[in-house]
């Protein structure tokens, strides 16, 4: 039997994402050097998380459930990487023209 999940959940959930909409608004108007981008990643990554185990019912589901997330996250790791590899050895050889 699945799990029923109460609406208050819902309407907390609700709130944490507004607060986290409200800080990534404030982070834009906030000068923190370099590290702007790593707050700005941060808020994202914690936005990403409330919705994957709450909206996409990940928390309290099976275990298959669990391992699909996760290796859906290794592939988008993976990938990025490879953007980065591709982005930073750019430049190393250089072009006859």
């Amino acid at each position: 039997m699945e799990e029923v999940t109460q609406p208050k959940v819902y309407f907390r959930m609700c709130i944490v994402l507004l607060a986290l909409l409200a800080l990534t608004w404030l982070i834009a108007y906030v000068d923190l050097g370099p590290f702007n981008l790593i707050v700005a990643l941060a808020v994202a990554i914690a936005k990403a998380i409330v919705i994957a185990l709450f909206f996409m019912h990940i928390k309290g589901s099976s275990r298959l459930l669990h391992l699909a997330a996760v290796a859906g996250v290794i592939w988008l790791l993976f990938l990025i990487s490879l953007t980065l590899g591709d982005y930073i050895t750019r430049g190393w050889v250089p072009l006859n023209h």
